[in-house]
């Protein structure tokens, strides 16, 4: 691990020597675009991040939001978002489930119970067995870690796109509850306290895990960067989220043991409290001989956590980690000096300026290309065969196969399950809407246009089920940065999110940046993909579902907030109050849309041509009395419930499908699979 020579020569500049080989490997992993987002820091600025409602902004390990926006109440939502994309490429398995251990001990560091996962996964040509292997391996690997911890997957996104045919996206996003009382930050406190390390034991997995996110993928990553990837242990993971419910209540501040390990998370500790800490390797518990300093600092061992903890607290925290069978070292103090300092061995083998280290890295002067606009036309024609291709296409058909691998029901919250536009948890007597996702090619096609898109696309989801939204949170995934034509798909698409957030009201309160999404294998980047994940409030948890089950007779109506995405709170505040059913536009236009509506009861409806597999967001069919939606938005009356069945009237056409051709069209995923 090598520093490059211009930061080499920086960072000689500020300690006034040359650094040793361990202080080099942590500039290499601290300074890495994956921790210290040089590229991106100048378009995320653009962001809008403030909100009355927002408690803790970016920059801890996730954000918290109070769940009513009025500010009535003491229960705050901690959101976190993460990718795992690397990782997941050269070992399905292991990369997304330690995704998901990973973002569940955000929300843990912040001193809240996760409540909710969602994962938005993102795969090559579907045809290729090689997507189809990084398909299984992934949702085996999310499935099995989030039942074992018994935090409940509620939904996601599952997507395919030749781009990603060497570099699959794995994005995970955790909600977690806390009462305002219990809140923890990562702000160190007071110098005297000690740094506690608690968990499983360190070793060598996961080894320079910052550095491998911040490169390309090389043709041989599966078996050369094996070692960069976590392998983690659910059953930990679970002891550690009961400890922590009680750890809690004697601690100062905490942070997950991430990207950097140990040393990133003390040093950013230090850096963030304007304090010091001193850090002593050999008190570190390992479950491996003989490892090096560097590595004890480096490794990315997963189910770890480090608290603050004044000195009289100590004993509690141990009986705490004692009683749940969990690890347990006292590595270090807070120190006033304002230095990150590490020990091995009776001597200091690390000695650096604190904020210096964790927030140094200079930022990257990249050159920016426009991006040239291009067109996607829909490949499917007016017709019953062009109806039942749209309705068979991976990204269409029905994404049962993935979720009825996970356990989206344990704790007894989730109002609306997977398979809906937004999942709905019951809490506090309030819904909690989650949605979450990118339609990444119309963001290739325009990054501007469809950054924004993505924003109202995920509100739209949320007023479908009667939420308006509060918060976001992003996971941006592109290629090289280096490239000037990908960093103009990036600050497009960033700006695009910017302003889309900014014409909703929202604040966009926290996220992760995942760039060199390349591989040389396959010679490009992915599709650039902002994923957005959004969280909504709606009056109760008992929103409208997508399928229509009431009688026949009654009207389908569209409500169109398209040109004005700001007037989907007044859709949100119509659907909770007057929908019987509700459904989002999106991939697949007003025809998969009205298919899906299908169930108990059918669909009749007439759509222009030009409109039927139009994907622009912003629009919901809903099912109910058309004089109770006046809103600001536009609302056409387009169809009526019918006894069964889709019958679709397309200028001349009439497109006519069985509930059963529906069905056997929607599961041509699962019997793929």
């Amino acid at each position: 691990m090598e520093l490059s020579p211009d930061d080499y020569a920086l960072v000689e500049e500020e300690l006034g020597r040359p650094p040793n080989a361990a202080e080099e490997a942590l500039f290499v992993n601290l300074w890495s675009e994956h921790c210290a987002y040089r590229s991106s820091r100048p378009a995320l600025a653009d962001l809008p991040t403030e909100g009355e409602h927002v408690v803790v902004p970016p920059g801890d390990d996730a954000a918290v939001i109070e769940l009513d926006p009025t500010g009535d109440g003491d229960t705050l939502l901690a959101l976190g978002i993460e990718s795992h994309n690397h990782p997941s490429y050269v070992d399905p398995y292991d990369g997304a489930a330690t995704g998901v251990g990973g973002i569940v001990r955000d929300i843990l560091s912040m001193g809240a119970d996760p409540i909710a996962l969602q994962d938005c996964i993102y795969f090559g040509d579907f045809e290729r067995e090689k997507a189809r292997y990084l398909f299984e391996g992934v949702v085996d690997g999310i499935s099995d870690y989030g039942n074992s911890i018994g935090v409940p997957t509620v939904g996601g996104q599952t997507y395919f796109d030749e781009s990603y045919d060497g570099n699959p996206l794995v994005n995970v996003m955790c909600v977690g509850l806390v009462d305002r009382d219990s809140l923890l930050t990562a702000d160190l406190k007071e110098p005297g306290n000690e740094l506690v390390l608690v968990g499983a034991s360190t070793g060598r997995d996961g080894m320079g895990g910052a550095s491998f996110a911040s490169e390309d993928l090389g043709e041989e990553a599966e078996s050369e960067d094996r070692p960069a990837v976590q392998v983690g242990d659910p059953y930990t993971e679970k002891l550690l989220i009961d400890a922590t419910r009680e750890i809690r209540e004697h601690v100062e501040a905490a942070r997950d043991l991430g990207a950097a390990g140990l040393s990133g998370a003390s040093s950013e500790m230090a850096a963030k409290s304007g304090y010091g800490a001193h850090v002593r390797l050999d008190d570190v518990h390992l479950r491996e001989e003989d490892m090096q300093p560097w590595e004890i600092l480096l490794s990315e061992s997963q189910e770890r956590m480090l608290y603050e903890v004044r000195p009289d607290e100590v004993d509690a925290v141990r009986e705490i980690t004692e009683k749940y069978d969990l690890g347990f070292s006292r590595v270090g103090e807070v120190t006033d000096s304002g230095r990150y300092k590490a020990s091995y061995d009776g001597e200091t083998v690390v000695d650096l300026p604190a904020e210096f280290l964790a927030d140094g890295a200079p930022v990257h002067d990249l050159d920016r290309e426009e991006p040239q606009e291009k067109t996607h036309p829909s490949p499917y024609d007016v017709s019953r065969e062009g109806l039942l291709e749209a309705l068979s296409d991976p990204n269409d058909a029905s994404k049962e196969w993935v979720y009825r691998q996970y356990d989206h029901e344990v704790q007894t919250r989730t109002a609306v399950k997977p398979g809906d536009d937004s999942a709905v948890l019951a809490v506090d007597g309030v819904g909690v809407a989650l949605s979450a996702g990118c339609d990444s090619r119309r963001v290739e096609a325009h990054p501007y246009r469809g950054g924004y898109e993505t924003v109202v696309e995920n509100v739209s989801n949320l007023a479908a089920k009667g939420a308006r939204a509060t918060a976001f949170v992003n996971c941006l995934n592109f290629g090289n940065p280096e490239r000037p034509d990908i960093y103009g798909e990036f600050r497009d698409a960033v700006e695009g999110m910017a302003d889309a957030a900014g014409d909703v009201g929202v604040p966009v309160v926290g996220g992760n940046v995942s760039l060199y999404n390349e591989s040389e294998e396959f010679g490009s980047a992915v599709n650039p993909t902002p994923t957005v994940a959004a969280v909504g409030v709606a009056p109760d948890a008992d929103a409208p579902r997508m399928e229509v089950s009431c009688d026949v007779g009654t009207p389908l109506v569209l409500l169109d907030a398209s040109d004005d995405p700001s007037v989907l709170e007044e859709v949100a505040e119509d659907v909770a109050s007057h929908a019987e059913a509700s459904h989002d536009v999106s991939t697949g236009g007003l025809a998969v849309a009205l298919a899906e509506m299908c169930g108990e009861r059918g669909v009749r409806a007439t759509v222009d041509g030009d409109e039927l597999y139009d994907s622009s967001p912003g629009r919901v069919v809903v099912a109910g009395d058309p004089d109770e939606f006046d809103g600001g938005y536009e609302s056409t009356v387009v169809g009526e419930v019918t006894e069964r069945d889709l019958e679709i009237h397309v200028d001349a056409d009439t497109l006519e499908l069985s509930q059963e051709e529906i069905e056997e069209a929607r599961a041509a995923l699962e019997d793929a699979m």
